[in-house]
């Protein structure tokens, strides 16, 4: 595969996980259009950096056409965009915030498969990888709201790579296990809070504080060629220094 004449879009491309893979993605060749809500200042990104709200139809259908006006196709598609609500009891979130962070985490990744899909179908090939966590797949007291959507995700995903795998395009998940990014800076506090959980939302904090601190560094791993990510599921082997079920299994005892 000549990786140089193909196009990568990554969203929330601006930090973390979504600059690290867009950077990876362009030093293995991949020409790379990153994405983020906010215009980002001038940088040293090895990418072009793209405005889009993947919660809103209309923006999504803009970045994903002004990429397309350009190359003419989308090879690769890397969902990654997502925020949480801070760790508390699940009755602390009105219904409105709940739909808010499905809105994104969830209907993002809707709206921008919708949007490249029928791009991918034309040229007869095409990956989309989609960002999800282990909270998709083990239980996650305290953030329920978070792992509800990172649980859709998951079966989404492998649904979709079913179905669309007819047509020469593979669906993946990815499911990693804590990483030293800036995702609980940018948490978003429950709406409803009771004071019931007052004190158990302070522990949590403190507690999701210490194990993102020991997390490990992001490491931009990805392999040179896509073809060669296993289709369908990728779950962290590494969940140093805890893993999400013993994190969540203190969480338990301290409530």
């Amino acid at each position: 595969m000549n990786i140089g004449s193909k196009i990568a879009l990554v969203t929330g491309a601006s930090s973390g996980i979504g600059e690290a893979t867009a950077q990876r993605l362009a030093l293995a060749g991949y020409k790379v259009y990153g994405t983020s809500r906010r215009v980002a200042k001038a940088s040293q990104r090895s990418f072009e950096l793209l405005p889009l709200d993947v919660t809103s139809d209309e923006s999504v259908a803009a970045a994903v056409g002004e990429v397309v006006r350009r190359n003419g196709r989308i090879d690769l598609l890397v969902n990654n965009a997502g925020f949480s609500v801070a760790p508390a009891g699940a009755e602390e979130s009105s219904t409105g915030q709940a739909r808010s962070i499905f809105d994104t985490n969830f209907f993002g990744i809707v709206r921008m498969t919708r949007a490249v899909v029928p791009h991918m179908r034309q040229q007869g090939s095409g990956r989309i990888i989609n960002i999800g966590s282990v909270l998709g797949f083990l239980p996650a007291p305290y953030m329920a709201l978070y792992s509800a959507t990172k649980h859709a995700v998951e079966g989404y995903s492998e649904s979709l790579d079913h179905e669309l795998r007819t047509r020469g395009i593979r669906v993946s998940v990815i499911e990693p296990a804590y990483t030293k990014t800036q995702f609980d800076a940018n948490f978003l506090e429950p709406d409803s809070k009771l004071d019931e959980y007052r004190e158990i939302r302070a522990s949590l904090r403190k507690t999701f504080t210490e194990v993102m601190a020991a997390a490990p560094m992001i490491q931009a791993s990805w392999p040179t060629s896509c073809s060669r990510l296993p289709a369908r599921r990728a779950r962290s082997s590494d969940t140093r220094p805890v893993s999400a079920r013993a994190a969540f299994a203190d969480l338990r005892l301290q409530a």
